[in-house]
């Protein structure tokens, strides 16, 4: 079950990036042993409904989480800019999140888990969580986005909706080991589940939170 909020009320950090100011929400856990860093889609904000849900409950589990606003978000654009202005943010926002100095798991919900994906090496991310990762545009499976999660050669889990029109979990091809798929049943690209799924939205944003901190609790134990 998803924890409540522990530690300090979150303190927003204003980052400056080449393609301008980015901001970082942190939520802070009072004894960290890992930063979750978390970038939002293309279609929203850090008050998606996973995000929130994960930063309420992982603080409790010794994780701190960072819920960042790319550039484009903070200025009041309606329209994200191309994949290599996201990644650069990120590369410039990395700094702050590894200020800390504890290992940081990158990651985010659709084109943020996109960004993580892509520069998760390169940063020296412990690992990476994708939240609805879109596997490809909706009705378009031969556009397929799969090489960007094949690629990142880090621990990945995947949260993905059963019924997410951008790759539900069994279009996915074979993954190596170090990528873990956790389904959602019912779930939609926001992680919305209908009255008609079987479980409440409650539980699915249940499902998340605790395969998020099983995984993550995994992670700490393999490197100890």
């Amino acid at each position: 079950m998803a924890a409540t909020p522990a530690g300090p009320a979150p303190a927003a950090e204003t980052v400056p990036t080449p393609a301008g100011d980015a901001r970082v929400h942190w939520h802070r856990a009072p004894r960290p042993h890992t930063v979750l860093a978390l970038g939002h889609g293309a279609g929203g904000g850090v008050d998606a409904r996973d995000l929130a849900a994960l930063a309420a409950d992982l603080p409790a589990h010794g994780v701190t989480v960072a819920l960042v606003e790319q550039p484009w978000r903070v200025a009041g654009k309606k329209v994200a800019p191309a994949p290599r202005t996201l990644d650069a943010a990120w590369h410039a926002l990395w700094p702050a999140l590894a200020a800390p100095g504890l290992p940081v798991v990158a990651g985010g919900r659709s084109a943020g888990a996109r960004v993580a994906c892509r520069t998760a090496a390169a940063l020296g991310a412990r690992a990476v969580l994708a939240l609805s990762f879109p596997l490809h545009p909706p009705g378009r499976p031969e556009r397929s986005r799969a090489a960007e999660l094949l690629d990142t050669a880090v621990p990945v889990l995947v949260v993905q909706g059963g019924r997410d029109p951008f790759g539900r979990p069994a279009e996915f091809p074979p993954l190596p080991p170090r990528i873990t798929l956790a389904e959602v049943p019912g779930a939609d690209h926001g992680l919305a589940v209908a009255r008609s799924a079987g479980i409440t939205q409650r539980e699915a944003l249940d499902r998340i939170t605790d395969a998020a901190r099983d995984w993550l609790a995994a992670l700490g134990r393999a490197t100890r």
